[in-house]
Order: C-alpha cells, then sequence, then structure tokens
C-alpha cells in the first residue's frame, strides 16, 4: 500500500480521538450514521469532551473531515472499525453494532484494502463474525482481494494524560505481511509503542483479559470491604496498610460501570461456554460487582436507621451519575442501581452531577440529573463519583439536624462520613 488513506467507521470515545491523531499524518475521514453527531463535530466541537475543542478545529483546518455519508469514505483503502459491543439485558454480547459496521465496510471496500477492528471481542468474532459479513456485501475473498486487522482499543474516557498515542498499542494483521503493515501504520502515530501479537484472536483475547482481570480484583476487595464492614473495620485503612508491602496490588472497592470492565468479562465468558467450559472466577466477579450499587443503597438506609432518622420520605442526595470521575459517560453507569434500589423505599432523590449530560440521562435512563446543585437539606448524601467539583463542596451546609453521609470513593474526611466502602 503506498499511499494510505483512513477511514474511521464510529466517532465516540474510541473513534473520534483516533481518527483526529491519524488525520495528523494521514488524510482521514471519520464516519458515523449519526448526523446530528457528525455534524456536532464539523463544527469543532466534541461533546464526549475527549477531543479539544482546539486539536479538532485544527484537525478541520488540516483536512480532517467527518461525515454520516458512505460514499466519502469509498475512496479510502484503510478501514479502521471503532463502533461500541455492549451486552443485552441478559448479559449477552450484542453484536449488533459490529455487523452494522461491517456493512458498511462491505459496501465500499476495495481488492488490496485493508480493515482493522478496534472493538472489544472475544477471541474469533472478527474473522468468524465480522468477516463474512464483509465478504458476503463486497463479493470479496478474505485474505485473497482483501485483508484485515485488529488492534483493540485502549482508550480511557477523561484522562487526559494517557491520551491514545501516549497508551502502547497491539496489534495484528490476518497474515504476517499484513500485521507488519497494521503495526507500521500505528507505530507511525503511537509515540507510546505497538506490539504486533502473532495473529488476529491472540489480541482479542489479550484484550478481553486486560478489563477481566481488573473486574476480578476489584471483585475481591468489593467482598473485601463487605467482610470488614461487618467486623466493625475501615476497608481503607487495611488496605492501606496492606500496600506498604512491595508486590501488594492497590485496587480500591467501588462501583465497576461503564463499557470495558463492566462489560468484557461477559464475552470471555459466553465464549469460554461455548468451548463447554463454565468460567467460575470471572462470573462470581461480576455477580459481585453488578450488586454493589443496591449494597451502598442498603448501607445507607441501615446508617440512616442506626440514626433514627425517618426514611420514608427522607431527602437524599446523590453526588454523581456518569461511571467515572470527570467524564460525560453515562453508559452503564452503576450509579442507576444505588438510585433503584433507594426508590423502593419511596424517598424524594436527587441526583446532582456537573458532568451528565441531562437529556442523555432522561432518554436512557428515565430520570432526571440535576447539573446545579438545589440548595437543600438532606436526610442522607452518598458521594458516588469522585468528580473534582465535589470535591470542594461544604458538605456540612447541605446536613439536615441528622444526616448520613455514605462515601463510595473513600476521598471524604473519614471523621465526617458516616459509612465508606
Amino acid at each position: 500500500m503506498n499511499t494510505i488513506k483512513i477511514a474511521v467507521i464510529g466517532l465516540g470515545y474510541v473513534g473520534l480521538p483516533l481518527a483526529r491523531l491519524f488525520s495528523t499524518k494521514y488524510p482521514t475521514v471519520g464516519f458515523d450514521m449519526n448526523k446530528a453527531r457528525v455534524d456536532a463535530l464539523m463544527t469543532g466541537h466534541d461533546a464526549t469532551l475527549e477531543v479539544s475543542d482546539d486539536l479538532l478545529q485544527s484537525a478541520i483546518a488540516g483536512g480532517f473531515k467527518c461525515s454520516s455519508v458512505v460514499e466519502d469514505i469509498r475512496d479510502c483503502n484503510f478501514y479502521i472499525v471503532a463502533v461500541p459491543t455492549p451486552v443485552d439485558k441478559n448479559h449477552n454480547p450484542d453484536l449488533t453494532p459490529l455487523y452494522a459496521a461491517s456493512t458498511t465496510v462491505g459496501k465500499v471496500i476495495s481488492k488490496g484494502d485493508i480493515v482493522v477492528y478496534e472493538s472489544t471481542v472475544y477471541p474469533g468474532v472478527t474473522e468468524n463474525e465480522c468477516i463474512p459479513v464483509v465478504e458476503k456485501i463486497s463479493g470479496l475473498k478474505y485474505n485473497v482481494d482483501f485483508f484485515a486487522g485488529y488492534s483493540p482499543e485502549r482508550i480511557n474516557p477523561g484522562d487526559k494524560y494517557h491520551t491514545v498515542e501516549k497508551i502502547k498499542k497491539v496489534t495484528s494483521g490476518s497474515t504476517s505481511e499484513i500485521g507488519k503493515i497494521v503495526n507500521e501504520v500505528y507505530a507511525s502515530v503511537i509515540t507510546a509503542g505497538t506490539h504486533l501479537a502473532p495473529t488476529i484472536k491472540v489480541a482479542e483475547a489479550a484484550k478481553v483479559i486486560e478489563n477481566s482481570q481488573r473486574d476480578i480484583n476489584i471483585a475481591f476487595v468489593n467482598e473485601l470491604s463487605k467482610i470488614f464492614t461487618l467486623m466493625g473495620i475501615d476497608t481503607q485503612d487495611v488496605l492501606e496498610a496492606a500496600s506498604t508491602k512491595w508486590n501488594f496490588l492497590p485496587f480500591k472497592p467501588g462501583l465497576v460501570g461503564g463499557h470495558c470492565i463492566g462489560v468484557d468479562p461477559y464475552y470471555l465468558a459466553q465464549c469460554a461456554q461455548s468451548y463447554g467450559y463454565n468460567p467460575e472466577i470471572i462470573l462470581a466477579g461480576r455477580r459481585m460487582n453488578d450488586g454493589m450499587g443496591e449494597y451502598v443503597a442498603n448501607q445507607v438506609i441501615k446508617l440512616m436507621l442506626k440514626k433514627g432518622i425517618q426514611v420514608l420520605y427522607s431527602n437524599i442526595l446523590i453526588l454523581g451519575f456518569t461511571f467515572k470521575e470527570n467524564c460525560p459517560d453515562v453508559r452503564n453507569t452503576k450509579v442507576i442501581d444505588i438510585y433503584n434500589a433507594l426508590k423502593e423505599y419511596n424517598l424524594n432523590i436527587t441526583i446532582f452531577d456537573p458532568w451528565a449530560d441531562k437529556e442523555s440521562v432522561d432518554k436512557e435512563y428515565g430520570i432526571k440529573v440535576c447539573n446545579i446543585l438545589p440548595v437543600e437539606k438532606y436526610d442522607a448524601i452518598i458521594l458516588a463519583v469522585a468528580h473534582e467539583t465535589f470535591m470542594s463542596l461544604k458538605m456540612e451546609s447541605l446536613f439536615s439536624s441528622e444526616t448520613v453521609l455514605y462515601d463510595v470513593k473513600g476521598l471524604l474526611d473519614k471523621k465526617l462520613v458516616d459509612g465508606r466502602l
């Protein structure tokens, strides 16, 4: 491939930063089926805040284009698919976005072109699920007329230090020669370097275990938190003491949401089950972490009862709704589990999150979020997300005569809180 022209399909938290980065070296077109999203980006603003206005506007001025018109990516020859890979209500992998993106690629791909998948999947999805769609739509033959690669995304939403070019990238190709080409393309923009995996399946497996490992480790400390709470021991104090050992892993208890850690283990679990193996540790970790929202809600109710606070119709404030701090991403947030569990007690619940988009929350979850803190007195306050703006809040000014303050993140003054994970 002498002249590379890149198309990035999917302009979300993963695709847009990657497309912007590639545009600094190659002619690049970003494609997304959401016309409103495309139109907003072409004005020079990214609502996800992953790409600053200055960087995006500079890229556009340099020739970077976003489009919702399939024909605009027909003359590209290096296609990158970066669409979401969610799970359904039964925690089964939902490959619908991947099938749709593969259909789009199939409509425009030509002989000699390469398609690289970045979406998180279980081993085998790229070649067994996606490539057949491309073949069917295009009429081209895999590894004869066109080729493929897999380079798992490693975006960390809200992280302004570990940006896409500063995170080492795993690459792979459908043949050894294509693997080298894919690796060279990524290595030309990734300053942290690349690692060329021997096969696409190895690269897929590497990605899916990265987040599964974190999920299991967090599940372990979440279970420890439950045990130590029953024993009257502060979990954060225990972890601080244990962390003095050189090889202790410094994981902390908390809510595990988002589009990666809370999802990827289910992809690996289903893959294992298709081979006749039941992954006990992986699924046990998922059960533990999926139950933490309800656990937090029940702990708050217990603390209210111990303080003699009337629970029915009491005023509750939840600080934060996004799945992580300093980020507008509300996908798969586990704060909703705290909210739903508390609603069963007929409480008046206020959710304050200056980062969350109110319309997105209403559309996806059917609840209201405030971007400005209502000045009221609350019977219970739950710090659910560690937004920097919350650290400067004067919590005492929000207290009623008796108030429970619960710290999910373990960041507030221990003397001030009634309970924490």
